[in-house]
């Protein structure tokens, strides 16, 4: 019998391992994840949370591919956590302000605690939760946070002192409404997307939020003035959260990459925060919109009015079994710290 020579023995041991590949191959589909954003696309939160999606893409050589939902258009900004929660969408951003009262632990950090930009109120948001790592947000993976610079007050007529806002409809989400009670103002809960035609129609008469959205959702086209009211100037924490089974079921060196990436992109949301605050306050003031200091008394004024807001949430938190105290506190030492 003819002994098989040199060539035809390499070509059996090839056919032999690519037949034992093609297992390999097939297991090398793409992990294809879907991200639902409630920011517009042209807005600069959501071209970051993009930018994170490609990184993840690009650090992983392609093992994971995520589809970007922007906008609202998979889950809207209050389903935005249960369609993580459920599945509906792997990846969410949206604000833990339009599920009030769902998160009283993280609630704590959109107080008026006088933030003075986004990019310090997204730095001391996560490390609030890295610190306290609280319950209410165990149902998910929480990716990291991120938080608007200081509120402000943004008008259809100029507003100098509290008298001025007595009974004025504001626009507000979560804590902030208390906030806009307590000044004097009434409270009308509308997520930021239903806002630009609620000030064209008049169903409101001002809204109140960081200088962003003068620009980031067009609202200085509708609006007159801006109260520099920073003193009493709060945040609204965003979460980017993605849902625990689909995490878990991730190769571990996969979860590595994208919570490397998650810690690097907290600046890159918080320093996107204060461009667009700085870039609404160009855009507000090319339309003849004007810009409104407090005097020293009326800072000293708003300020008293609205520590039964941070008085009331420390009793409301106290009564569910949450140190109320404790959560302030923190907050307070973190945003001195940073």
């Amino acid at each position: 019998m003819k002994k098989p020579n040199l060539f035809s023995r390499l070509m059996s041991v090839l056919v032999l391992f690519v037949l034992l590949s093609i297992p390999a191959f097939a297991d090398s589909k793409p992990i294809t994840l879907s991200y639902s954003i409630f920011f517009p696309p042209s807005h600069g939160q959501c071209k970051a949370g993009e930018a994170w999606a490609k990184e993840v893409e690009k650090r992983t050589q392609g093992r994971v591919l995520i589809n970007v939902y922007p906008g609202g258009t998979l889950t809207k900004a209050n389903n935005c956590y249960d369609g993580v929660v459920t599945g509906i969408s792997d990846i969410g951003m949206s604000c833990f302000a339009y599920t009030r009262g769902r998160f009283p632990v993280m609630e704590a950090a959109d107080l008026p605690l006088g933030y003075p930009n986004g990019l310090t109120a997204t730095r001391v948001v996560n490390a609030y939760y890295d610190k306290l790592k609280p319950k209410e947000l165990s149902d998910v993976k929480v990716l990291y946070l991120h938080a608007h610079g200081p509120g402000l007050l943004h008008t259809k007529k100029p507003v100098s002192t509290l008298s001025d806002l007595s009974r004025m409809k504001i626009r507000s989400t979560g804590l902030s409404a208390k906030v806009v009670e307590a000044l004097g103002g009434v409270p009308v809960a509308m997520d930021q997307g239903s806002t630009y035609e609620a000030l064209q129609k008049g169903v409101v008469e001002g809204t109140i939020g960081p200088v962003e959205v003068l620009k980031g959702w067009r609202q200085g086209e509708v609006i007159k003035s801006t109260t520099d009211c920073n003193v009493v100037g709060y945040t609204t924490t965003m979460f980017v959260v993605m849902n625990k089974d689909k995490w878990n079921a991730l190769p571990q060196d996969i979860r590595t990459i994208m919570d490397q990436m998650s810690k690097e992109w907290i600046d890159v949301h918080g320093k996107e925060w204060d461009e667009g605050d700085k870039l609404g306050l160009e855009y507000s003031k090319s339309l003849g919109n004007g810009l409104i200091s407090l005097s020293a008394d009326q800072e000293t004024a708003w300020k008293k009015a609205v520590e039964p807001v941070i008085a009331d949430y420390v009793k409301t938190v106290g009564e569910k079994g949450i140190d109320g105290k404790a959560c302030v506190d923190t907050l307070t030492s973190l945003i001195n710290a940073h």
